[in-house]
């Protein structure tokens, strides 16, 4: 989907994102969003490895 909008849509995003929110508050809108995303990042790791757990315990008990 990303990969559609070319460097010219992306610099149109840019301008109207610091037309709307204003050159003071785009940085706290772009820290916002990477906490974010890193939470997000962070939780999928942990459900990830959670359910990879869960099956090396079923793996065992088969195998016993």
């Amino acid at each position: 989907m990303l990969s559609n909008i070319g460097v010219p849509g992306l610099i149109l995003i840019l301008v109207l994102a610091l037309i709307i929110f204003g050159p003071k508050k785009l940085p706290e809108i772009g820290r916002a969003f990477g906490q974010t995303l890193r939470e997000f990042k962070k939780s999928t790791r942990e459900l990830t490895s959670d359910v990879m757990d869960e099956l090396d315990e079923d793996k065992k008990k088969v195998t016993k």
